[in-house]
């Protein structure tokens, strides 16, 4: 009897081969939409292909490792319907994602943030506003010694040079108290000394500004022995009496930043009998008899014993009026009187060390 033919009316149906054929296709059916699934119902043919259908054993054989197979088959299939219906939408949000970025950019443009202008700050202040405005910063000496830059606080910008995509700037500086070159890399523009001597101050101190010396740095001095030292106001206010006698340095000399510049100034108006700087500074007395060594000329050559306008009697001198004087200073003869620069009567007289000297009458 072949075990293939068709089942008599007296075997069950599900023991028949078309059912467990069925079964092993419905392997494959549910494997493509469920691995599980289709594996629970693998394990049922292959039980049913050993235990139902009188097959020979070679058939079973075949059968349950044709029921993998469905299974495999039928789980790749299901994997891969899988897999596409997944990546269909995802490259589809994809191309969407990237079609949205080109219009936007198409219609922003690029915003690029240009640095600000930071010359003539202190180079500290300078780095840290364009850290704070994103950029990364660099530094180096201005002048062509290309010095090493230690206290920032200490230098000024004179130029930069920014990347503004790259977001980068860098400053050229120099010493606080230094000029800036004409470009990046050269020699520091130092003023020149003009010659002053013989000047008045007003003159002086307009070509001082004019040659680019700060007229605050300039030390001032007299040139007498008994004249004050004016201050730079009072040098001012009366700029057409006070003369520059010498000055420090020499004319084109350069003044750089450690250099001293000093006038030596004298006084005298129209009325004044001395109208003239002295050989040296602080040799002389403006009015020789401020002078505590000064000895008027006794010759006898006038019978009343006048000699330049003073009388001497017995080797002693009268007094006599000598103008303006300042006081403190040293005077003779005792007995002479004068005013100061303020209009206040002076009288010569011995002060607290014996010596003449000029004090309030």
């Amino acid at each position: 009897m072949n075990p293939y033919n068709t089942p008599s009316a007296l075997q069950s149906w599900w023991k028949t081969t078309p059912a467990v054929l069925g079964l092993l296709a419905l392997v494959a059916l549910l494997g493509a939409f469920s691995f599980g699934l289709g594996f629970v119902v693998m394990i049922g043919a292959m039980v049913a292909v050993w235990v139902l259908p009188p097959w020979r054993r070679f058939a079973k054989i075949g059968a349950t490792f044709g029921a993998f197979l469905l299974l495999t088959v039928g789980a790749g299939l299901g994997g891969q319907l899988d897999e596409n219906g997944r990546e269909q939408p995802d490259v589809k949000a994809r191309e969407d994602s990237k079609a949205s970025a080109e219009a936007a950019a198409s219609s922003t443009p690029a915003q690029i943030v240009k640095a600000a202008d930071y010359t003539g700050k202190p180079l500290n202040d300078a780095e840290k506003l364009a850290r704070s405005a994103g950029f990364t910063t660099g530094d180096h000496d201005a002048a062509k010694e290309d010095r090493s830059i230690i206290m920032r606080s200490g230098w000024t910008v004179c130029f930069q040079e920014a990347d503004a995509a790259a977001k980068t700037i860098d400053f050229a500086a120099v010493k606080s108290n230094e000029p800036c070159p004409e470009k990046d890399g050269g020699a520091l523009p130092w003023p020149r000394m003009p010659n002053v001597v013989g000047a008045n101050y007003n003159t002086a101190a307009k070509d001082l500004k004019q040659a680019g010396i700060d007229l605050e740095t300039v030390v001032l001095d007299d040139v007498y022995l008994d004249i004050d030292t004016p201050t730079a106001d009072e040098a001012a206010e009366d700029g057409d009496e006070w003369r520059v006698c010498f000055q420090s340095p020499d004319q084109e000399t350069k003044v750089t930043s450690i250099t001293t510049v000093s006038l030596d100034l004298g006084r005298w108006s129209d009325t004044d009998l001395v109208r003239g700087c002295p050989k040296g500074k602080d040799t002389t007395y403006k009015i020789p008899a401020n002078d505590p060594d000064y000895e008027s000329d006794d010759s006898t050559g006038d019978d009343s014993g006048s000699t330049g306008g003073r009388s001497s009697s017995g080797g002693s001198t009268s007094g006599g009026s000598l103008g303006t004087v300042h006081p403190g200073s040293f005077c003779s003869p005792q007995g002479a009187t004068g005013v100061t620069k303020a209009g206040t009567p002076m009288v010569c007289g011995p002060g607290s060390d014996g010596r003449n000297r000029w004090r309030s009458s």
